[in-house]
């Protein structure tokens, strides 16, 4: 099975090396020196890392083969894939590869349906399941330990308690201010 692992950004200097976005947990067993990986697009590769290095909180890699500042310039925004055995599991208890994730049946704590995990999205606080709804919307929801109760990979089922409104419409407005009855004072 294949998984992105980075994306590659801008050149750094004029040796070669390109800043990476790391889009994976286990940076230093994907991302380490002698690492083959294939690319996205595949014109680009594969390429092999020569080296790497953290430098202001960003890796920087440099791959065989990429001398210059234009040659690693040319590889800006191409995803590094990783080929990765199905059957291995993250290190951590409590995590989980996105393959694991994809087409998990998602419902409430309650035994109602929600939908099928049909996709991750990680952002910078934290990482969402895209859910697509039995009528074919898409609803959000937080992949966090309050929302999201129970990972079940054998009964292939997400358990989630959402909070109001997030599945629904459940949601209440509240005010600060007390309703007041206005009457005209002219």
């Amino acid at each position: 099975m294949q998984l992105v692992v980075a994306r590659i950004g801008r050149a750094h200097g004029i040796k070669g090396e390109v800043t990476v976005e790391v889009r994976t947990d286990e940076p230093e067993l994907r991302l380490g020196p002698g690492a083959v990986l294939a690319t996205d697009p595949a014109s680009a590769g594969p390429l092999t890392i020569a080296s790497g290095r953290v430098h202001s909180g960003r890796l920087l890699l440099r791959f065989e083969g990429v001398h210059d500042r234009t040659g690693a310039e040319a590889l800006r925004n191409t995803l590094l894939i990783a080929d990765v055995d199905p059957e291995e599991l993250p290190e951590g208890e409590d995590e989980y590869y996105d393959h694991q994730l994809i087409d998990l049946d998602v419902v409430t704590k309650d035994g109602e349906e929600v939908g099928r995990i049909t996709e991750i999205s990680h952002l910078p606080t934290q990482d969402l399941f895209v859910v697509e709804r039995p009528d074919g919307t898409e609803v959000y929801v937080p992949f966090v330990e309050e929302i999201v109760t129970e990972i079940d990979l054998e009964e292939q089922r997400a358990v989630i308690d959402p909070p109001p409104g997030l599945i629904d419409d459940r949601a209440e407005v509240a005010s600060s201010r007390d309703a007041v009855e206005t009457g005209d004072d002219a």
